[in-house]
């Protein structure tokens, strides 16, 4: 099949050659508004390469990738179901959560597929823990734990337009322990600190950040997330039953160390980026998506599922602000 990616920037040119590598990907178009990223792809992946998303989408793509700046991926996403074209696009669905809704409904009752970004849900581990609390080996739930620590903070500039470590690092986050659980959350909690980049607090950020979410079952959820992880970047799940408890990433790449006396776990080299901690989940996910455009399966990520992730980054940005907690109707309702 021939894929276009729309955006080559980080993860725009990380798809471009992860879909090169598949067996189900003859050819690729690629365009972006910086020549030279473009030009760059084209000579690396033996791209086509167009100057705009219209001659993309009239190149014979059998579907398209959506790596773009978040503020394009509204129109993106409606030009390519428009145009009857499969669509794969990165998270989020659009900058706020009322644009979000708006594409949704622009949507609703086309037959074309959408797949958004999660790539978390074709990470092996996430997979395999997922299984597990459907099987109902590990009983009824009672806690999960969820961590995202990043190496690092991103550029002030990126922070200035993410919407907030909620929305571009949590959300994960919260997709996840939706997936996973099989729940849906009700109610959260949030607190948040600064103790590294000025720029983040300046910008009306937290660097560092706890959440406690309360399933509709009653099951409670802790959420931890930080901006500045200097041993690695640190993923993981732990889901704790009445039966078994089970951990998602406690390998020997976790950037963690023991203190424990003769412990020399974990033994290997720290997981340092989220491509490095996640490369096989995103060619997993690419791999979903050429079923997708087969029409072999349905989306495993819908705009919808997207949508529940940002209610919850909402509802916890809310709750930082405002000291309190936040019910997921109250943010539904404006």
């Amino acid at each position: 099949m021939r894929i276009g990616i729309l955006g080559l920037g980080r993860i725009g040119a990380f798809h471009a050659e992860t879909l090169s590598g598949l067996d189900a990907v003859d050819s690729l178009v690629v365009t972006d508004p910086f020549a030279d990223a473009a030009k760059a792809a084209a000579e690396r992946f033996g791209a086509e390469v167009v100057d705009s998303p219209e001659a993309l989408l009239a190149a014979g793509v059998d579907g398209i990738v959506v790596a773009a700046a978040t503020d394009a991926h509204p129109a993106l996403i409606l030009a390519g179901v428009e145009a009857g074209v499969p669509v794969f696009c990165e998270k989020p669905v659009a900058r706020t959560m009322a644009e979000g809704v708006e594409v949704l409904k622009a949507v609703r009752g086309k037959d074309v597929p959408i797949q958004i970004g999660y790539n978390r849900r074709f990470d092996a581990g996430f997979v395999n823990a997922r299984a597990a609390v459907q099987s109902g080996e590990l009983g009824k739930l009672h806690t999960v734990r969820s961590t995202t620590l990043d190496p690092a903070p991103p550029p002030a500039a990126y922070i200035a337009a993410s919407g907030g470590i909620f929305r571009d690092c949590s959300v994960h986050d919260f997709d996840i322990i939706r997936w996973v659980t099989g729940r849906e959350v009700t109610e959260v909690y949030a607190v948040g600190g600064n103790k590294g980049a000025d720029y983040i607090k300046e910008a009306g950020d937290a660097d560092t950040t706890g959440a406690i979410l309360t399933l509709d079952d009653g099951t409670i959820a802790v959420v931890s997330n930080s901006r500045h992880n200097a041993r690695g970047h640190d993923v993981r799940m732990e889901i704790h039953g009445f039966t078994d408890s089970i951990a998602v990433g406690l390998e020997d790449k976790l950037p963690l160390r023991s203190v424990e006396p003769g412990v020399t776990f974990p033994a290997g080299t720290p997981h340092d980026f989220f491509m490095d901690r996640f490369s096989a989940a995103y060619r997993a996910e690419l791999t979903a998506f050429t079923e997708v455009v087969a029409g072999t399966r349905p989306s495993p990520c819908t705009i919808e599922d997207a949508l529940e992730a940002g209610w919850i980054a909402d509802a916890c940005t809310r709750s930082l602000h405002e000291h309190r907690p936040v019910t997921i109707e109250e943010v539904r309702q404006g």
